[in-house]
């Protein structure tokens, strides 16, 4: 691993500095691009406007449209997706809805093995025989060509929130709404669904204002839903730019001071989390995966569900369940983790290189965990990755569906497009991002995909790019060694694009014993002072000197809050 120190433009650094942020503060916004005090404003007013020149593209005509379909009591239909942004998006839009006035709002979401992804004809069917008039993608809906064609061949109006990355052919809804679609101004291309949906929502509330139909009352309070803005959108791991960084802030500043769905205080409960402390890593980590679980192993009903409840024992009881079952994800997970590592080794000799891309299929493998999987691979051998496992879908015998992660310099729905144009037929279906994407293979075909996969890796990444890198802040000073520093860095917004204070230097390693068979714990010495340190997932021994990546932490023992340094990785 190479570990490399940010660049900290001084004079940025100092200009934050000179306004009042505190000056390890300051030296780390600095090198993640934070050029002035005012891009640190958080505050509501500071959001990018949803309509507008710069705002998004069809945001107006999605407002209207909703207005319309209230004022004439429409039945609304909200077609979700089943991972956490999905379920945060549904949430959000059922309640926004009925927050502005809808009366008829329900909901479905597609069921990961039988239905596959996104809007399909026969989701179009259940939604038309529920008796909806209008239906309404979130998170999802901007590759469903057919099934928009389908839903709108059955008299249903459509309306498209999505934020992934369109193909050439776009749906033939009455209105999408979609950042990344040709002629969208929006900067903010990285906003998660459910941000795209929170934006249709205040576009709505714009229209409703003009339309006079709040008269003298105030109207709806949309912040409320910020909370589940937030969890969708760091779970989601989309880029944490200024606009989503706000969101984001928003919705923790709303937990911590108890403002949140009943759902969300009782995940933070099952989770063993105190919302008054909310960070963003309790989303990406505690919560997020807990919603998560529900759309892999059972039925993302449950996760939506945890969040549309005001009750608070049924949202114990849901987060309970939900617990229960990202316990059942994380054993399957070891298990296929495990067995990916021997399947993936195998592909190269002790002391080689991995190949440039790796893809990693099991028929005993279950397709809602080849995402987590894939991810784990990608970290342990920094390579993009594929991993497959054989559609249980009726009907569906013979097909495999896979789930990629990718490293930097790869845009992984970029190489499937072009892996589909070279090899017809190899894809039957793939969408995506940049870093994560998924597809569906014949099985008798998915050699020629490994190959082909390898073959554009080999062409795309360098050998600097296969170089696993670690971006750092440099030294960690020993006067900001202090518990109450490591509350002043949680109390930020860190995450994807702007990431997690991680320092680095030579340290001396006191001693080392393993913990729990799988994870080192570390007395180290740190500019002359003893501090622990633990390196999760690490067995094999350190030198008495290192120069070890780290970020800081807190862990209380027999009363008293003692740094302590997580090991993120070691130069060498």
């Amino acid at each position: 691993m190479k570990i490399r120190t940010r660049d900290v433009p001084p004079r940025a650094a100092w200009a934050l500095e000179q306004a009042g942020v505190h000056p390890l503060l300051a030296r780390l916004f600095a090198a993640r691009g934070v050029l002035a005090f005012d891009e640190l404003d958080d505050g509501l007013a500071r959001l990018l406007p949803p309509t507008g020149p710069q705002g998004l593209l069809g945001a107006d005509a999605a407002a209207r449209l909703l207005a319309d379909a209230i004022a004439r009591d429409a039945r609304i239909c909200i077609v979700a997706d089943y991972d956490c942004d999905g379920a945060t998006a549904c949430a959000v839009a059922v309640r926004g809805l009925r927050l502005l006035g809808a009366r008829h709002v329900d909901y479905l979401v597609p069921d990961r093995v039988v239905d596959g992804y996104g809007l399909t004809a026969p989701i179009a069917e259940r939604v038309h025989a529920r008796g909806a008039d209008l239906l309404v993608t979130v998170d999802n809906g901007i590759a469903s060509i057919e099934g928009v064609a389908h839903a709108r061949a059955l008299g249903l109006a459509v309306l498209v929130t999505d934020h992934h990355l369109p193909a050439p052919a776009l749906p033939a809804a009455d209105v999408i709404v979609n950042p990344n679609q040709p002629a969208c101004g929006f900067t903010s291309k990285c906003m998660a669904g459910v941000g795209v949906m929170f934006y249709v929502l205040l576009a709505l509330r714009a229209e409703l204002r003009t339309r006079g139909a709040y008269g003298e009352r105030p109207q709806p309070k949309l912040d409320a839903l910020l909370p589940l803005v937030a969890l969708g959108t760091v779970a989601d791991v989309v880029k944490l730019d200024a606009n989503n960084r706000r969101l984001v802030a928003q919705g923790l500043r709303r937990i911590r001071a108890g403002q949140m769905p009943a759902g969300l205080a009782a995940l933070f409960d099952a989770a063993g989390r105190k919302s008054s402390q909310a960070t963003g890593f309790d989303f990406g980590f505690a919560l997020g995966p807990r919603i998560n679980a529900a759309g892999r192993l059972a039925d993302m009903t449950l996760g939506i569900e945890c969040l549309l409840t005001d009750d608070a024992a049924r949202a114990n009881e849901l987060a309970r369940t939900l617990d229960a079952i990202n316990r059942e994800r994380r054993s399957i997970e070891t298990d296929m983790r495990e067995q990916a590592e021997l399947v993936a080794e195998s592909l190269f000799a002790e002391g080689e290189e991995p190949p440039p891309a790796i893809s990693v299929y099991d028929p005993a493998f279950h397709e809602g965990v080849v995402g987590i999987v894939a991810s784990r691979l990608k970290d342990r051998l920094h390579r993009p990755c594929f991993v497959f496992a054989a559609s249980r879908a009726p009907g569906h015998e013979g097909e495999i569906k896979g789930s990629g992660r990718s490293i930097a310099g790869f845009h992984l729905r970029d190489a499937l497009d072009l892996l589909a144009k070279r090899h017809p037929g190899v894809l039957l279906r793939f969408g995506g991002h940049a870093m994560a994407a998924g597809c569906t293979v014949a099985a008798e075909r998915w050699p020629e995909f490994d190959a082909g996969l390898r073959t554009i890796a080999r062409e795309w990444l360098d050998e600097a790019a296969l170089t696993r890198r670690l971006d750092t802040d440099g030294p960690l000073a020993p006067e900001y060694r202090r518990a109450d520093m490591v509350d002043t860095l949680h109390r930020e917004v860190w995450g994807q694009g702007f990431a997690a204070p991680t320092f680095s230097e030579e340290v001396e390693i006191v001693s080392q014993r393993l913990v729990g068979e799988r994870h080192l714990a570390l007395k180290l010495r740190h500019q002359g002072q003893p501090v622990d340190g633990i390196w999760f997932g690490r067995v094999e021994p350190l030198p008495n000197r290192a120069v070890l990546a780290f970020r800081l932490d807190a862990d209380e023992w027999q009363g008293q809050r003692r740094v302590r340094f997580l090991v993120e990785g070691m130069a060498g």
